[in-house]
């Protein structure tokens, strides 16, 4: 099913389906393909780096509960908080420092619900999960990245791609674009 084109509702798409991953996580502790993270550090990045980029904008959220004690309820709750930044300001101006200035709906989807749809492939990878990605959205990130690559690269933000046949599914030419293997399983008797 296609995600919807509106960023609010393509957020709530998105983050609709990493709750769903997140409710099903069974081991907060499994490695996650992010070298370094675990499934836990999956939620704690997306709920970590997202509200200091809106504050330095002028968007606050409010705090919630704890990805170290609760990662469900805390995801819960800052997803619930930028659904509502989005369904009410978001045809509000937005600047940040160095994103420059967008409507509050367009950062968030060019920014977080992007972010939040590539993580859904690592916590669903955590866990041993189907992270059920949208194919036509993978494709148009993928194609909006690919022309600026090396920026993407010099951000440190991305590691190096990994090569991927030209003919693999999208979201396998996605992954590996931005470093992470297609093929990459949680480590089983000590061996990914």
């Amino acid at each position: 099913m296609a995600l919807p084109d509106a960023p609010a509702e393509r957020h709530a798409a998105v983050a609709r389906g990493f709750g769903r991953l997140v409710a099903q996580t069974p081991d907060w502790s499994a490695p996650a393909p992010v070298d370094g993270w675990t499934a836990r550090d999956v939620v704690g990045h997306l709920v970590g780096w997202f509200p200091p980029f809106l504050a330095s904008g002028g968007v606050e959220l409010p705090a919630g509960p704890s990805v170290d004690d609760d990662p469900l309820a805390a995801w819960q709750h800052h997803t619930d908080a930028v659904q509502r930044a989005l369904e009410h300001r978001g045809d509000e101006p937005f600047t940040h420092p160095r994103a420059g200035t967008h409507r509050l709906a367009d950062a968030v989807d060019r920014f977080y619900t992007a972010d939040v749809f590539m993580h859904s492939w690592d916590l669903a990878r955590a866990g041993g999960q189907d992270a059920g990605l949208d194919e036509d959205f993978a494709a148009q990130l993928l194609a909006g990245m690919r022309p600026i690559e090396q920026v993407l690269r010099d951000s440190g933000q991305y590691g190096p791609a990994v090569p991927v046949p030209d003919d693999a599914p999208v979201v396998d030419r996605l992954m590996g674009f931005v470093g992470r293997d297609p093929a990459w399983r949680p480590a089983v008797g000590g061996t990914p």
